[in-house]
C-alpha cells in the first residue's frame, strides 16, 4: 500500500517545532468511558497520596521516607539503616512489577498511576479548562494581547497553581520529615523553623515550574521510563494502538462524506478528523504507531469511539491492542517473558515476606571493644569488655531489659547502669558491659558465646560474640 500524501512521520519529539522552539500543547478536554474510569482511579490515588503521611499503623506513619534521619516506614513497617536490605528488596519488587506490566500492557503505569500524569491531567489541566476554557479558547487567549481579560484569567490560574503546588510541597515534606513534625512546625510558626521553610519554598517552586510550564515535557524529556518501554515492548505487548488495517483500508484514510460507500472506494474507517491528535496531552498522532511520548492515557480511544459512534461505524478503531492482534488477530498470550518476570516477582515477594516474618522488633549489636584484651581476675575469672547497642523498632518503650549467657556459667555486668534498663520507643540503648567467665569454662583461647536479651522473662533477641582468654590445657 502506498503511503498517503498527508501521512507524516517525525524524527524529533512532538513538542518541539522545526525551528527547535517549544510547541505548546493545547489538548482538547477529554471525555468518555475510559476518562471516567481514570478519574475514579486518579482521585482514589490522590486521596491515598494526601492521607498516607497522616495514617498511623501501631503508632507508625503509614509511609515515611526520612532520608536525613535514616528512618523509613512502608505500609506501617518501620525500616532502620540495619534493615536497608529489606528496603532494597522492596524497591526491586517495585521495579520488577512495573517492568512486568510494561512488557504486558505498555506504558499503562504512566497513564493511570503516575503522580505526574494524575496531577497534570486530573488537577492542573482541569483547573485550566475551568478558568480558560477548552482547547480553542486557550489558543485564542494565548494569541490575544495582554488585555484585562487575559491578565485576570492568567493571574487567577497562576495563583491557584501556586496554592496547589504549596499544598503538594507540604504533603511531600510530610513524607520526608514526618506528619507530626510538620504539623508541629506549622502550629509553632514557619519562621521558627527556617531550615525547613527553605526546602518547602524550593519544593513549591519545583512543583509550580513542573505543572505550570514544564508539564508534559517531564514525561517526554525527563522521565527515563519512556525510553525503557522501547526496550521492553514487543509485538505481543498490549498498548493504546491505532488499527491501521481497518483505518487505512486499501486506499488510505479519507474525510467523511454522508451516504458515501467508503468500502466500495477502498477507504478505511479513519475519516482524518484529527480529534485523536487534538485530545492528546503530549501532542502526538497515534496513527503513526507507538511513540516515545504516548503515556497510554486513553484520551484518543474515547475521542475516536465518539466519532465512530456519530457516523455509525464500529468503535475500537483506536483501542488497547497488540501489533500481533492488529496484524494477525492474535489474542493476548502469557508469553515466556511474562512468565519469567512473574516468577522473579513471586520469588522476590516470597523472600521479602519471609524476611519480614523473621524480622525481630529488637536488634542487638554487641562488639568487643577495640584494642582491649582479656583480663584475669581473682578466682580464675576471665573478663572481656564489649560495647552494646539495642535498637527498638516498635513504638512502645521496652522496660526491664537484661542480658543472660546461654550454656556458659558467668556474669554480664553493664557499666554505668543497673542490671536492668529500658529501650526508648523507636530509639536505642547503648553502653559498655563486661562478660566474666570462669577460666575452667574455656575449652580454647577463643570461644563463641550466645547472649540472650530478655524483657522480663521473655527472650526478645539473641546474638553471638567472641570471648577470648589464655590458652587452656585440660
Amino acid at each position: 500500500m502506498e503511503t498517503p500524501k498527508n501521512e507524516t512521520f517525525r524524527d524529533s519529539i512532538g513538542t518541539v517545532t522545526d525551528e527547535g522552539k517549544r510547541a505548546w500543547v493545547y489538548p482538547k478536554k477529554p471525555s468518555g468511558r475510559y476518562y471516567e474510569r481514570r478519574k475514579i482511579v486518579s482521585y482514589g490515588l490522590l486521596a491515598f497520596l494526601f492521607a498516607a503521611p497522616f495514617i498511623k499503623v501501631s503508632g507508625n506513619q503509614f509511609l515515611l521516607f526520612n532520608v536525613l534521619e535514616r528512618r523509613f516506614n512502608i505500609f506501617g513497617f518501620p525500616f532502620w539503616p540495619q534493615d536497608f536490605y529489606l528496603f532494597v528488596i522492596s524497591m526491586l519488587i517495585g521495579v520488577v512489577f512495573v517492568t512486568l506490566f510494561t512488557v504486558g500492557f505498555g506504558r499503562i503505569f504512566c497513564g493511570w498511576i503516575c503522580p505526574q500524569t494524575i496531577f497534570m491531567e486530573m488537577v492542573f489541566r482541569r483547573i485550566e479548562y475551568w478558568i480558560e476554557g477548552d482547547r480553542n479558547k486557550q489558543r485564542k487567549l494565548d494569541r490575544q494581547k495582554w488585555n484585562a481579560e487575559k491578565i485576570k484569567k492568567r493571574l487567577i490560574k497562576w495563583f491557584v497553581f501556586l496554592v496547589i503546588s504549596f499544598l503538594i510541597a507540604n504533603v511531600f515534606l510530610a513524607y520526608l520529615i514526618g506528619s507530626d513534625k510538620l504539623i508541629r512546625y506549622i502550629t509553632e510558626g514557619p519562621f521558627e523553623h527556617l531550615s525547613t521553610l527553605l526546602p518547602l519554598v524550593i519544593f513549591t517552586a519545583v512543583f509550580y515550574f513542573v505543572f505550570a510550564w514544564f508539564r508534559e515535557q517531564v514525561c517526554i524529556i525527563a522521565c527515563p521510563y519512556g525510553r525503557l518501554q522501547g526496550v521492553l515492548l514487543d509485538n505481543k505487548s498490549i498498548v493504546v494502538a491505532y488499527d491501521h488495517k481497518r483505518g487505512e483500508g486499501e486506499s488510505g484514510r479519507k474525510k467523511f462524506r454522508k451516504n458515501e460507500d467508503r468500502t466500495a472506494l477502498g477507504h478505511g474507517d479513519c475519516i482524518d478528523c484529527l480529534q485523536c491528535v487534538h485530545v492528546c496531552p503530549t501532542g502526538i498522532d497515534i496513527r503513526n504507531g507507538t511513540q516515545l511520548e504516548c503515556v497510554n492515557c486513553t484520551a484518543c480511544i474515547d475521542e475516536c469511539d465518539h466519532i465512530m459512534e456519530s457516523i455509525n461505524l464500529p468503535k475500537g478503531l483506536i483501542r488497547y491492542a497488540s501489533e500481533d492482534n492488529i496484524e494477525k488477530k492474535k489474542k493476548f498470550e502469557f508469553t515466556p517473558r511474562l512468565k519469567g518476570y512473574t516468577a522473579v516477582l513471586i520469588i522476590l515477594v516470597g523472600i521479602l515476606t519471609g524476611l519480614l516474618l523473621l524480622r525481630n522488633e529488637v536488634e542487638a549489636k554487641i562488639l568487643k571493644l577495640p584494642g582491649q584484651t582479656y583480663q584475669l581476675k581473682e578466682g580464675h575469672i576471665i573478663s572481656n569488655v564489649y560495647t552494646y547497642k539495642l535498637i527498638n523498632k516498635t513504638t512502645d518503650t521496652i522496660s526491664n531489659v537484661r542480658f543472660k549467657l546461654r550454656k556458659y556459667e558467668g556474669e554480664i555486668k553493664p557499666v554505668s547502669t543497673s542490671e536492668t534498663f529500658e529501650i526508648p520507643a523507636q530509639g536505642l540503648a547503648e553502653g559498655t558491659l563486661f562478660i566474666e567467665i570462669k577460666k575452667s569454662e574455656l575449652s580454647d583461647d577463643t570461644i563463641k558465646l550466645m547472649i540472650e536479651v530478655y524483657n522480663d522473662t521473655e527472650i526478645i533477641e539473641t546474638t553471638t560474640v567472641s570471648f577470648s582468654g589464655p590458652r587452656t590445657y585440660n
